[in-house]
């Protein structure tokens, strides 16, 4: 057999017969022990952390902005909770390159009912009862009546001047404008020195003209939200019609494959046709209208993104990516014609075996649910990582002090030989942190945070795998089918891998995410060394995150195999992972192109489901439709909602066709396995289907067609 010895190739042993094999083996033990009880002291070992971070974490450290005192603002059930906004005494020291260093301004901070509507000073104040009652909401609760300005001004119990302010993550910000020579608040509260020298108010506002594109951004993200807000039921709706559509197609799928692919080929060339004939005609019908001409790069960055559809250029570079678009997607259906019928064969098996194994669908819900605990269980200890500092108070002044920047007691400050030798001081919140052994060690704390996220996720993830390929491998080994299926393959299945492969399951995604977290090092090295000048390094850095993101996808295809060698023959992860890369090398040719081919068409399923949805979406929201008109909810963009529903809309098709996607992963291994085990004799007949056999010409010399 020359040809056929041709084409395996000499890569590993070929699979022999073996009359005793019937499918998934029965008869198996625990793989991979040492690393099943690495992964076990792992687990113990993060709800440790868990433990730790819940026990010395403090959430509203992280909700509530924090006074000098420590004290947390709008804090329901304390005597701050209905004084939700913090207040600074002088914001300009903010500005201090000190922030940078210490997160923290060097000015006392209060908190306040609401922010300061008016400008005011504490001169002008005090000599009116009626402003200086509104003006001492803005100072410390020890101020008395009788002390006069400099006694408070020394003290530091009020600000010297009171700004005109806005409430922006629950901070007092200045809201200031320039208008006619004079500071503005909106068109009404003005501010003027009365000497007409505007320097330090210009300074003000170069200070906080930043904010404004913080604000617009703001205002832009209130708008995104109340989109949601109206459209929610809609977007629920649009996903309830995805889903639908993913289990009709899943349905068809069981008795049309043939036919239902090339519709699908048809109907995916067709939206994307009607795709480019829509660009089409609006591109042409601005021709003429005013400014419909301005180009992209002349517009620049609009946070109303509807502007964008009111340019030619922005239509013709649609109808441009999708014309590409459906040339590649032709192209790639001429030249792969002749091995569409082998995918199509595989498709055609992978809706028979589903039907045998009907809860298979529903396993991605599972998947989903142990993720989503996995990532909840992440994000609230690393929220309790970060709050579970103790607040820190330092000696903060504003003349030259030996103590400045030092630690201190804010309790007894007064009293202290730090505040005699210092008078201007004050011993004011500073941050929070520690110098206990707890507090040292909680960036390594974090770290391994991070890490059991990538285990426990990847974990989770080959686990599903592993329990599919087990399912689908007993349906292609039963000789009889469906007498031969397990009652219930898919349990079956899942059973023997938490049984005997928890191990094996723990070492592919210990090595997994060992490269991810390299990976995630690599983006942070490459963070902190954006404004480096050393070409080599940033080439360096270039050459690794490219190899480390191909050593990702390579070791994520070759765990995939190998947890499908062990669901079918129970032996350890390098062995199975040895026998997956060795039947796949000697099959090389079949691998690139039936499993890839298999691969384009299922997202081409995706790609019909979404576009059906998409283009549904995009003329009910967009009220292109007359009908339409009056139920499509009012909304600032409508691109948020379909936006929202096209993503949405492909996670649930993903979701549901990833179990088909694993299927056929998993005859396609079992095929090539029946091909080196039997050879069509009465003693070691196909078990492959009959499709299967007719397409790649392979038969049974005991059918009762020879």
């Amino acid at each position: 057999m020359p040809e056929e010895e041709e084409f395996y190739g000499k890569n590993g042993e070929r699979r022999t017969y073996d009359p005793s094999f019937k499918g998934p083996v029965d008869k198996r033990g625990c793989t991979d022990i040492a690393c099943c009880i690495l992964f076990g002291v792992a687990i113990v070992a993060y709800i440790a952390v868990g433990i730790i971070a819940w026990s010395h974490g403090d959430p509203r450290k992280a909700i509530y902005p924090t006074d000098s005192r420590g004290q947390f603002c709008g804090q329901v059930g304390t005597p701050l909770g209905n004084k939700s906004n913090l207040f600074y005494f002088n914001i300009m020291k903010c500005a201090s390159p000190v922030v940078l260093l210490e997160f923290q301004c060097p000015t006392t901070q209060i908190c306040v009912e609401k922010c300061p509507e008016k400008f005011m000073t504490l001169v002008n104040a005090r000599a009116n009862a009626k402003d200086f009652e509104y003006y001492k909401k803005y100072c410390k609760e020890t101020l008395k009546p009788s002390m006069s300005v400099p006694e408070i001004l020394k003290e530091g119990l009020c600000p010297a001047m009171l700004i005109p302010s806005r409430s922006f993550t629950r901070r007092c910000f200045p809201a200031l404008g320039l208008k006619g020579g004079q500071v503005t608040v909106g068109n009404e509260t003005k501010f003027d020195d009365g000497s007409g020298n505007m320097k330090d108010a210009q300074d003000l506002i170069d200070g906080v003209k930043n904010a404004t594109l913080v604000i617009e951004a703001r205002q832009t993200v209130m708008k995104i939200f109340e989109d949601f807000t109206h459209s929610w039921y809609w977007i629920i709706l649009g996903l309830v019609i995805a889903m639908f559509l993913s289990l009709l197609f899943i349905f068809l799928m069981r008795f049309l494959a043939g036919i239902m692919v090339w519709i699908m080929i048809a109907l995916v060339l067709a939206v994307i046709g009607y795709g480019i004939f829509h660009c089409y005609m609006e591109y042409a019908a601005l021709k003429g209208q005013a400014g419909a001409n301005v180009t992209i790069q002349e517009l620049g960055f609009q946070t109303d993104f509807t502007v964008y559809l009111q340019i030619r250029q922005t239509w013709l570079a649609f109808m441009i990516i999708l014309a590409i678009v459906e040339v590649i997607i032709i192209l790639l259906l001429i030249f792969l014609r002749k091995r569409i019928l082998i995918a199509i064969a595989l498709i055609k098996e992978a809706s028979k075996a589903i039907r045998y194994v009907m809860l298979s669908l529903i396993y991605p819900l599972i998947t989903f649910l142990l993720l989503a605990i996995v990532i909840a269980y992440w994000a609230v200890t690393a929220v309790f990582l970060s709050t579970s500092n103790e607040a820190v108070y330092k000696v903060f002044n504003t003349s030259a002090c030996e103590h400045s920047r030092e630690t201190c007691d804010p309790a007894n400050y007064s009293t202290t030989t730090m505040k005699m030798k210092c008078p201007d001081s004050e011993c004011l919140f500073a941050f929070y942190g520690g110098e206990s052994a707890y507090h040292k060690y909680l960036i390594g704390l974090q770290f391994y945070n991070v890490f059991l996220l990538f285990w426990c996720a990847n974990f989770v993830i080959g686990l599903g795998q592993m329990t599919l390929a087990g399912a689908f491998s007993s349906y292609y080994w039963a000789f009889n089918k469906p007498k031969d299926i397990p009652k219930f393959p898919l349990f079956s299945s899942m059973g023997r891998a938490l049984r005997y492969h928890t191990g094996s399951l723990a070492f592919g995604s210990l090595i997994l995410a060992i490269i991810q977290i390299i990976r995630v090092f690599l983006e942070y090295l490459d963070h902190k060394l954006k404004g480096a000048q050393n070409k080599f390094a940033k080439f360096l850095l270039c050459c690794l995150k490219c190899c480390f993101w191909c050593l990702e996808k390579f070791i994520k295809f070759l765990n995939r195999n190998a947890y499908i060698m062990v669901a079918i023959y129970g032996k350890n992860f390098c062995t199975s992972a040895k026998d997956a890369f060795s039947l796949l090398l000697r099959n090389l040719l079949r691998v690139a192109v039936v499993d890839k081919v298999t691969d384009f068409l299922l997202f081409l399923g995706k790609l019909l489901i979404v576009g059906l949805v998409g283009v549904f979406a995009f003329f009910f929201f967009s009220g292109r439709v007359k009908a339409f008109q009056d139920t499509a909810p009012n909304l600032h963009y409508y691109w948020v909602p379909i936006l929202t529903v096209v993503i949405g809309s492909y996670l649930i098709a993903n979701g549901f066709f990833s179990v088909y996607s694993m299927c056929v992963d998993t005859l396609f291994l079992c095929f090539l396995e029946d091909l080196e085990r039997n050879d069509g004799s009465a003693e070691r007949p196909y078990l492959m289907p009959e499709s299967l056999r007719k397409v790649l010409k392979k038969k049974n010399k005991t059918d009762p067609a020879q």
